[in-house]
């Protein structure tokens, strides 16, 4: 039911949809592919996620993730997922100053779940033509994990306007790893 409103709450948003006052950089965007996940001390996970970003003014976005992963060598499999709102700020024609704060949730079925929340500031520049990236810090804390801070590195690549590769790595303090790569769609 959550999940129907938010739908609905955001495709509402659409028709005043804005786009980043920096060049070439699009906060409309949805995005779906492979995840995987390397945790300190336990098996690796890998599955599929989808992520998505609107902006609503020139300078803010709301944006969400979903992943689905199951662990290696078991049946055992997690969700994760966040929600959050972006200020962007322009600092040069083609590159914005980007910050994040969100909330997130993993949920391990019969064995719990963990809520917590990230903030998260850095830059994302149009770096080519057909190349952008972004670089954030960030930091992490929740009610069954301890705060730890993290890097996040990401590119995409344009094939057009609409369509594009993507990748996202999310390096943690702690020696924790997240991937995502995969189609984009931006509008």
């Amino acid at each position: 039911m959550k999940r129907s409103v938010l739908a609905l709450g955001l495709l509402a948003m659409l028709p005043l949809a804005a786009v980043s006052a920096a060049e070439g950089l699009s906060y409309n965007y949805v995005e779906g592919g492979y995840a995987a996940t390397d945790l300190e001390g336990l098996p690796d996970a890998d599955g599929f996620g989808v992520k998505g970003s609107i902006a609503f003014h020139p300078n803010f976005h709301v944006f969400g993730d979903y992943a689905n992963q199951e662990f290696d060598n078991s049946n055992l499999d997690f969700d994760q997922w966040r929600l959050g709102v972006g200020y962007n700020h322009t600092l040069t024609a083609r590159t914005d100053l980007l910050t994040r704060i969100a909330y997130e949730k993993v949920d391990l079925g019969s064995f719990g779940d963990a809520d917590g929340w990230s903030v998260e500031v850095g830059a994302r520049s149009a770096l080519l033509p057909a190349l952008e990236g972004y670089a954030l810090a960030g930091y992490e804390d929740g009610d069954q994990v301890d705060g730890d801070f993290y890097g996040r590195l990401g590119a995409q690549y344009k094939f057009n306007q609409n369509w594009g590769i993507s990748g996202d790595v999310k390096l943690v303090s702690g020696g924790d790893r997240q991937w995502f790569v995969g189609p984009r769609f931006s509008w």
